[in-house]
């Protein structure tokens, strides 16, 4: 069993009577297959900045292999664990969620959405056969992409965008700066004395890149802020992705659609299991309000380098809003 350190109300950040655990809402479920989906996507990211596909195309075998390599993983001692390195930011991680003292009971992987550059001493603590999972890993990574590029082509229809990879060319160009994160968080039995209480797995935030999607095991945690500011739970699901708008798609698409701000609370009988791909641009490309979505409006941010904004992001707390830097003062009209 895996053990983090015992929490205290210091260490880590609690809700009290944050929600009725047992109040769920429709997140909006898409059928990739369907005709209508493109319009069904639009809508869900202007409504609600996230919403969940099926007939994604993605084989539960493979899913299940990764899935399985990142339970043996988390399952390892500690010290074993620790030889992927510290987190700065691309390795292991231990409660402690990025430079500027952000913490939650999670435990982490992230890294590239290229394995080709990781160390081989980094991949070498997911057992005897480095390349096996180098294998496995790069499988999924494709096998998700190619479903993202698909849902961002499918949303640029809906919005009747041309070219209709404005936003998928991205994620497909060779300089992508997409990553792959590994969550795990422990069961936290001391949560049963804390009555009414809910410790923070992950704290709120929204992501910073164009989408993110995310496959967790079948175990509650993640919960998502409505337009209205009430938080909601997202009921477990083993049979669909959760997709998420992220900063830059919501400044690419002038505010159409807006990333969702979300966060994990911990389970304290169960252990939860995440794997969230995190389609970037290139750390060069030119984030900007796009010109045939701004027609007759106000354009509501300046244009920035996906560098500039990462460095941006990464250097304020989690739950602060990140684009607030970025919005014009000013906005201007477009005719």
């Amino acid at each position: 069993m895996v053990v983090l350190s015992k929490p205290t109300i210091e260490q880590y950040s609690y809700i009290r009577n944050c929600l009725n655990p047992t109040l769920y809402s429709e997140v909006p479920l898409i059928d990739l297959s369907k005709p209508d989906s493109d319009h069904l996507i639009v809508k869900a990211c202007e409504d609600f900045g996230c919403f969940k596909v099926i007939n994604h195309g993605i084989s539960m075998d493979s899913i299940a292999n990764l899935e399985s390599k990142a339970v043996r993983f988390f399952s390892l001692p500690l010290s074993q664990k620790e030889k992927a390195g510290p987190s700065s930011p691309l390795a292991y991680g231990n409660k402690s969620i990025g430079p500027n003292g952000d913490i939650g009971w999670v435990e982490y992987l992230l890294f590239t959405a290229n394995l080709n550059s990781c160390s081989q001493t980094f991949l070498s603590v997911f057992g005897e056969n480095p390349e096996q999972f180098r294998s496995v890993f790069n499988d999924y990574i494709s096998a998700v992409r190619k479903m993202a590029c698909k849902i961002l082509e499918l949303m640029a229809d809906g919005l009747k965008l041309q070219p209709r990879n404005s936003f998928s060319r991205l994620l497909m160009d060779e300089q992508s700066d997409s990553v792959f994160r590994l969550n795990h968080y422990p069961p936290c039995p001391e949560l049963q004395a804390l009555k009414g209480a809910n410790m923070i797995g992950f704290g709120e935030h929204t992501d910073p890149q164009i989408i993110s999607v995310l496959r967790s095991n079948n175990t509650s945690g993640l919960q998502i802020s409505l337009r209205d500011g009430n938080w909601i739970s997202v009921p477990p699901d083993q049979n669909s992705f959760f997709i998420n708008v992220g900063d830059s798609l919501q400044v690419m698409t002038n505010g159409r659609f807006q990333s969702v701000r979300h966060r994990v609370l911990a389970n304290s009988l169960k252990s939860r299991v995440s794997m969230i791909y995190f389609g970037g641009p290139p750390l060069s490309e030119k984030i900007a309000p796009l010109p045939s979505l701004v027609k007759g409006e106000k354009i509501l941010y300046k244009e920035f380098t996906w560098f500039d904004y990462k460095k941006s992001a990464y250097n304020l707390r989690l739950a602060d809003n990140r684009l607030e830097n970025f919005r014009e003062l000013q906005p201007r009209n477009v005719t």
